[in-house]
């Protein structure tokens, strides 16, 4: 068994002389361009996350879903979580595309592999901000309707059985309901970016790792 494994090593040997060598210079524009791709789709999904929800404003019925916050009074509430949030993404989305332009006018291992540590800590910070700012949506909903009478009387005008049933049941099952919706929500919002930009942020990993190779 052994000789048959020495006789491979000898013959895989022998290939690798005939196999063509790259240089440094081309190695380092191999990764520099995976690099540069990635942070490009990094801000692409970016920012087709705030676009395509919006679309959905198109629906008649999230359009009656709007007027019924409207008439219970709490449309100031998500006009200033709004600007709060899509100040937050506007501040990401700047630093991915000043981090893609940068990683595309970079010359040196050294400069690439600060600006992938860079990407990779806006990624981060990006995706606990959305997470946080998630949650948060909905845990302030949750205890804003509760102690919202206008709400409560909204909402129980708007089921016709909710007529019958004690308004504080109603006040605390809406509560629940955001609570528990929020922490579902966000777990599964979790896990897409776990998908997305886990993916994308492995990949910036594996070149880091090879430019570290390189500067060995």
């Amino acid at each position: 068994m052994m000789d048959e494994l020495e006789l491979l090593k000898k013959d895989w040997q022998k290939k690798e002389e005939h196999l063509p060598k790259l240089s440094y210079n081309e190695i380092y524009t191999m990764i520099w361009k995976k690099s540069s791709s990635i942070v490009k789709w990094i801000l692409i999904i970016s920012i087709l996350e705030i676009v395509l929800p919006h679309l959905l404003y198109l629906i008649p019925s999230m359009q009656d879903g709007l007027d019924f916050y409207e008439e219970a009074g709490v449309t100031s509430y998500f006009l200033g979580f709004s600007i709060f949030y899509y100040a937050g993404v506007a501040y990401f989305i700047f630093q991915f595309y000043r981090n893609y332009k940068e990683i595309s006018a970079l010359d040196s291992a050294k400069n690439l592999m600060r600006r992938i540590i860079k990407t990779r800590k806006t990624v981060k910070y990006y995706v606990l901000f959305s997470l946080s700012m998630c949650l948060s949506m909905f845990v302030v909903l949750a205890f804003f309707i509760y102690f919202n009478d206008d709400f409560i009387l909204s909402f129980q005008e708007a089921t016709a059985k909710a007529k019958t049933i004690n308004i504080d049941k109603i006040r605390t099952a809406v509560m629940w309901t955001l609570l528990i919706g929020g922490v579902v929500f966000t777990a599964v919002l979790g896990a897409i970016y776990f998908l997305l930009y886990g993916l994308l942020l492995r990949k910036l990993n594996r070149n880091y790792a090879e430019l570290k190779k390189l500067e060995i």
